[in-house]
């Protein structure tokens, strides 16, 4: 889902900076557009950085075996 959110994020801050030739007077739209690219860019790196690391996990699963009351001995 973070990927997903970078991505949008990257396309929202990509239109604001690049396609859009309006002037805001309280707001620079060229500096909001490249806070959303980064944004995005640093979302997606660390969404990727999660999901490998959530990966190369193992999973270790230990039975006990000795015969306990129940087996009849």
């Amino acid at each position: 889902m973070a990927i997903g959110t970078g991505i949008f994020l990257m396309v929202v801050g990509a239109i604001l900076t690049f396609a859009l030739n309006t002037t805001v007077e309280v707001v620079n739209l060229d500096a909001v557009g490249w806070i959303c690219m980064i944004a995005g860019a640093a979302a997606i790196v660390i969404s990727l950085i999660v999901s490998a690391q959530s990966t190369r996990t193992t999973h270790t699963e230990i039975r006990d075996t000795t015969p306990g009351p129940r087996d009849g001995l």
